[in-house]
C-alpha cells in the first residue's frame, strides 16, 4: 500500500484545499444573502468532496506506520477535521440568524486553518507551534 501513498496524500491535499475553498465561497454567498449555497448540486458536491477528503486520511492513517503518530497529531487532526464539517453544516441549517451563522463560519475556519496547521506540523500543536504555544 506504501506505493500508493503519494497518490492518495495528492488526492487528500486537493480535496483539503477544495472544501475549504468551496466552503469560504459558499459562506461569504449565504452571509450576502444568496440562495445558491443551499442548492442541491451544491450542498451534494460539498458532501462528495468532504466524503474524499476523510476518505483520504482514513487511509493515510492505515497505511503510514504507527510510529508517524506516537505524538497524536493524526488524531487531533481528524477531530478538527469533523469540527469543521459540523459547524460548516451546522452554518449552512435555514433556521440560523445571520450572527450565529457568521459566528458558526468562524468557528469551521479557525478549525480548518487548524487542520491545515497540524498537517504542515505534523504536531498537534499546529500554528501554535509556530507561534511560541
Amino acid at each position: 500500500m506504501m506505493a500508493f501513498y503519494p497518490d492518495i496524500k495528492l488526492v487528500h491535499m486537493g480535496a483539503a484545499m477544495t472544501s475549504g475553498a468551496l466552503f469560504a465561497l459558499r459562506s461569504l454567498a449565504l452571509i450576502a444573502g444568496m440562495r445558491w449555497p443551499r442548492a442541491a448540486a451544491v450542498r451534494y458536491l460539498s458532501y462528495s468532496i468532504d466524503t474524499v477528503l476523510l476518505t483520504g486520511a482514513m487511509m493515510l492513517l492505515t497505511i503510514l506506520p504507527a510510529g508517524l503518530f506516537a505524538n497524536g497529531w493524526l488524531v487531533v487532526k481528524i477531530a478538527f477535521l469533523v469540527a469543521y464539517i459540523g459547524l460548516g453544516m451546522a452554518a449552512f441549517r435555514p433556521a440560523r440568524g445571520r450572527g450565529a451563522r457568521a459566528a458558526l463560519v468562524a468557528a469551521a475556519a479557525l478549525c480548518f486553518l487548524q487542520v491545515y496547521g497540524i498537517a504542515r506540523a505534523h504536531d498537534p500543536r499546529g500554528w501554535w507551534l509556530w507561534l511560541g504555544g
